[in-house]
């Protein structure tokens, strides 16, 4: 009960704050026209709010920017009071947010759904009957009255229940009719109907590009500047600007069952009606319909930023009424955001291969530009004191170049006094070497220069051909990773998502999604691999294959002696106390620590060889096979006991030559070894 009582306080304490912003920043983008956040940001700020009063709904208020709709009415247009009220529409950001809704549906109807989707998916067809979804234009909310079939009022939404009367000003939107063709409607009273006025990209692009000239202020997005040309005391000037309009609402009753015969309708009295919107009958196709066009929006010349979706069947969606400000009925399922707002869980930080030492926020995950983003870098101290912000900190989240994510801001509106600052290390986290702030630059750097992070080859080694073969990473990407903090060994690539991917430069859905599957392939790793792999100095491949055959598990291999390492044919002092002081370094121990935590598989090396063929013959290969790679012919003679050597000398047996052979088919010719094709050393397995 005390945990309850302690959440609820913490809950009713982040409300107060959230409305309070909230309504700031309505204020500023609503009525001042001048923005100051990203309204997708003050989107996910709604959305916490909305989430928080589902959770405790006894803390819901009549002044929760959830419970009214948009803002003031301007003073210096006249006063218009809607026939109904004008409603907007609660927000969803996900396919959970969107299965919470029919939830909420099914428990306003009294009706109890299983949590699986074919249900969901039942329910919408069988109760509901289906949704009418609509593009989700990014312009200014409209109402139009027409008296006799002729336009006689033309208002904005203002707060829902009075508007602005802009009439004249709409009247220069040509695709608002003036007069009506009722054709066989009988128009006997007075016929309402809303829409939506917007902008096009050129237009908008246009005449920013005059408010440069003029040295005026650019306008933030396009819905400011529809919003802001609809309310022009000058028709004239709304008349330069060539808005557009769509009608999706028709209120007065022509006889329409479903929402999709308003369209119909609207379309018959040469209304101009968006050719996208589609019928959907479940979450499913509402859900393709939302993906689709998330994809495709820069393929048309307005902004879009979602869809509306809408229980079709009319009398449904009046039995379901109205909660606060948004039917319940109706939901706004709005694209990824390139702006949103989380909490910063976390400050760690990278290390660049020039020993630049990187701050990255460790966020929770939020989805930006349909990526899930769960880190943002800081850059560097002078960025972390500029944004003042602190682990615990709101923070708006954002993407450099629609591509890295970075913190935009701080919202030091919702600090609790709980955030803790950051403070940069005077050790390097990866080998507690020194670290000095660069004199002139913002840089912190680790000073030891033989820091694993800065000799970052032991990596490119690790995913190389002959090691564990990771194929489509290369060291390229291993720079980038480490440079943006999400690996600092090769352990943790095989804790990386595909989302952390797509937060790259150079990466789209599909290769990201196949570099994980790379990277996950080789989960499990012979041990000869593995050995070799790790990149203990004086282990090439064949020493590894030999310590892998000797000691069968890498558990007995780890353990072993100077004594028994020496023990082993070709191996000396030098190379046995190399691998016994390798394995007793602390920062080996923690690395391998990790592969074991994160899964990796090392497989018992099979000790028997298939035959004896090749026993006592040792092999070179040079030039590209036809048939084999250079590892599978190696592996050949391997498994018929035979040996492998990467050089040519006098002990060398065959030199196996495929086309374009390089210097050692030069060197066995000059030594007398006998060279063969490909074919006759096949010939020799027979």
């Amino acid at each position: 009960m005390a945990l309850i009582e302690a959440s609820k306080r913490k809950a009713k304490e982040r409300i107060v704050k959230l409305k309070e912003l909230i309504t700031k920043y309505r204020y500023h983008r609503l009525v001042l026209d001048r923005p100051i956040i990203e309204e997708s940001a003050e989107d996910s700020l709604k959305k916490e709010l909305f989430d928080l009063e589902q959770q405790f709904p006894e803390l819901v208020t009549p002044d929760s920017p959830t419970q009214r709709v948009a803002g003031k009415p301007l003073s210096k247009f006249e006063k218009f009071t809607h026939p109904t009220r004008m409603l907007s529409f609660n927000d969803a950001f996900s396919r959970e947010d969107m299965e919470d809704w029919i939830d909420r549906l099914a428990r306003a109807m009294g009706v109890a759904i299983p949590k699986d989707g074919l249900a969901r998916r039942s329910f919408a067809e069988q109760k509901l009957g289906g949704f009418y979804c609509e593009l989700k234009i990014d312009g200014l909310a409209i109402e139009l009255l027409y008296e006799n079939g002729i336009l006689k009022v033309g208002a904005t939404r203002g707060n829902g229940i009075i508007g602005e009367n802009v009439t004249q000003n709409l009247k220069t939107v040509e695709a608002i009719p003036l007069k009506l063709e009722t054709g066989s409607y009988k128009l006997e009273s007075n016929l309402v109907v809303r829409g939506e006025v917007f902008i096009g990209k050129k237009e908008f692009a246009k005449v920013n590009k005059e408010q440069a000239k003029e040295g005026g202020v650019a306008y933030a997005n396009p819905r400011n500047l529809a919003a802001g040309s609809v309310r022009q005391l000058n028709p004239a000037v709304t008349a330069s600007r060539k808005l557009d309009s769509y009608a999706y609402s028709l209120i007065t009753d022509l006889g329409q069952k479903v929402h999709e015969d308003e369209h119909k309708i609207l379309h018959e009295l040469k209304f101009k009606t968006n050719p996208h919107n589609k019928f959907c009958k479940d979450l499913e196709e509402v859900q393709n319909f939302r993906d689709y066009w998330e994809k495709h929006r820069e393929n048309l010349n307005y902004e879009i930023d979602g869809i509306v979706v809408i229980v079709n069947d009319n009398k449904m969606f009046n039995k379901l009424g109205v909660v606060g400000k948004a039917p319940r009925a109706a939901i706004a399922y709005k694209f990824s955001p390139r702006e949103s707002t989380t909490k910063v869980k976390d400050i760690i930080v990278g290390i660049g291969r020039t020993g630049v030492l990187t701050p990255v926020a460790v966020l929770e995950p939020v989805e930006i530009g349909g990526t899930s983003v769960s880190r943002a870098t800081l850059h560097n101290e002078d960025e972390i004191r500029r944004l003042d912000v602190r682990v615990g900190d709101t923070v708006v989240v954002g993407r450099a170049g629609d591509v890295i994510p970075d913190i935009k801001g701080v919202i030091k509106e919702l600090r609790t006094g709980r955030e803790k600052k950051f403070h940069f290390p005077i050790k390097c986290p990866v080998c507690a070497g020194p670290v000095k702030r660069i004199e002139g630059e913002a840089a912190h750097k680790c000073m030891n220069k033989n820091c694993p992070a800065v000799k970052r080859e032991a990596i490119y080694h690790f995913i190389s051909r002959g090691a564990m073969d990771i194929d489509g990473v290369g060291p390229k990407i291993i720079d980038q990773l480490m440079d943006t903090g999400l690996i600092i060994d090769a352990a943790d690539l095989y804790s990386l998502t595909k989302d952390d991917l797509l937060n790259l430069e150079r990466f789209a859905e599909r290769s990201a999604q196949n570099t994980i599957g790379a990277i996950q392939a080789r989960k499990k790793a012979p041990l000869d691999r593995f050995v070799f792999a790790l990149g203990i100095p004086h282990v090439g491949i064949e020493t590894a294959l030999d310590l892998a055959r000797r000691f069968g598990t890498f558990e007995k291999l780890a353990k072993a002696s100077i004594g028994e390492l020496e023990g082993i044919k070709d191996i000396g002092g030098v190379v046995a106390q190399s691998i016994y002081d390798w394995f007793r370094s602390d920062y080996n121990q923690k690395l391998l620590l990790k592969f074991r935590r994160i899964g990796l598989r090392i497989l018992k090396q099979e000790l028997a060889q298939k035959s004896l063929k090749l026993k006592g013959l040792t092999f070179v290969f040079t030039g590209t096979l036809d048939t084999l790679s250079r590892e599978q012919a190696e592996e050949i003679v391997r498994e018929n006991s035979g040996d492998v050597s990467s050089a040519v000398s006098r002990e060398t047996d065959y030199v196996v030559a495929g086309a374009e052979p390089g210097s050692k088919y030069e060197k066995a010719k000059k030594l007398g070894v006998k060279t063969i094709s490909e074919r006759e050393f096949m010939d020799m397995l027979k």
